[in-house]
């Protein structure tokens, strides 16, 4: 297992993600942070706006060759969608060998990146340096249809509701918490970048429709799944714990799960398994915060097994709560 310590930099690192990832890596034995990028928080301490971060770091606004010309082992860019191209063109040509991790969606349909949801891709990783990381509603989803995909007989039907940081820091209806105050707010009802990443991904169409809540983080999607044949309750709940049973990072519960479980937690929790009278319909609920399993603690995993250090390091791993506890 690789010991050495290894430099890290991140790009886009104002938002909320970019907060995990400081968080997780100020607490990784090999990691060090060698800069922060950010165009807004240029020249402030990085300690004055995380409190997990201890040194005197400072945010600075880097263009693609000056990042490529760090040299650092690992790049991490957490920017939006659509921006990651001149930073990946730049290190591409100066540094060829550092890893990238992208957050954003520019990769996740690009076969040449390996696409990093390791639940369900660890085995085709094959010592690539570019990294797609999957999005927070797509990782979701295709966790809740990937057990029993071979038995659909019709798209997924996902429903989907998330903490308003899922919007990020720049303001937006999506993201006032007065303007979501009481309110349930949809958007981008078909053809969401999630539905075309899960579509993509788990090689059968999905259909998904995204709303945003007045909670801060953590999201819900719930899947109406029917079925080609017949199944027991237990033939379901099998096929999920023999996927997941042996994941630290994913847990098949028995009822619905929510939202409040998984709020601040690094683990996604995937429940219901409601089976209709005839038992060729499944609903299956999957939960995840959307800053964490849904992308900074997605990265790490993918970081770690790319560097080869053991794939959970530096990523709290709770003990489960009793059943019920925390739903309330």
């Amino acid at each position: 297992m690789e010991t050495s310590v290894k430099t890290v930099g991140i790009v886009g690192a104002r938002g909320h993600t970019g907060a995990e990832l400081i968080r997780l890596i100020a607490a990784h034995p090999s990691l060090d942070l060698a800069f922060v990028s950010s165009r807004e928080l240029d020249g402030q301490r990085v300690d004055a706006h995380n409190d997990a971060y201890a040194g005197d770091l400072r945010y600075e606004n880097l263009d693609p060759p000056t990042v490529a010309a760090r040299q650092v082992d690992v790049v991490i860019l957490a920017l939006p969608n659509g921006k990651a191209a001149a930073f990946v063109q730049a290190i591409d040509a100066a540094a060829p060998q550092t890893l990238i991790v992208d957050l954003s969606a520019d990769h996740r349909f690009d076969g040449r990146w390996y696409y990093g949801l390791p639940e369900l891709t660890r085995g085709k990783w094959h010592g690539e340096r570019r990294i797609s990381n999957p999005g927070c509603y797509a990782t979701a989803i295709e966790l809740a249809v990937a057990p029993v995909k071979d038995l659909l007989a019709a798209p997924p039907v996902c429903f989907g509701v998330s903490g308003y940081s899922g919007a990020g820091t720049t303001p937006s209806d999506k993201n006032d918490p007065e303007k979501l105050r009481g309110n349930l707010m949809p958007y981008a009802l078909t053809g969401h970048v999630h539905e075309r990443e899960a579509s993509f991904q788990l090689g059968l169409p999905v259909e998904f429709m995204p709303h945003v809540a007045p909670h801060f983080r953590g999201l819900t999607v719930t899947t109406n799944l029917y079925l080609s044949r017949a199944l027991k309750r237990d033939e379901v709940l099998t096929r999920f714990r023999d996927a997941y049973g042996d994941e630290k990072l994913v847990r098949v519960v028995d009822e619905p799960p929510w939202v409040s479980r998984v709020a601040g937690r690094h683990h996604a929790e995937i429940g219901g398994f409601a089976l209709s009278a005839d038992g060729r319909r499944v609903v299956i609920v999957a939960t995840l915060d959307n800053l964490l399993k849904g992308a900074a603690t997605q990265a790490m995993q993918n970081i770690n097994i790319a560097l080869g250090f053991d794939e959970y390091m530096a990523i709290p791993l709770e003990t489960p709560l009793p059943s019920g506890e925390g739903q309330g």
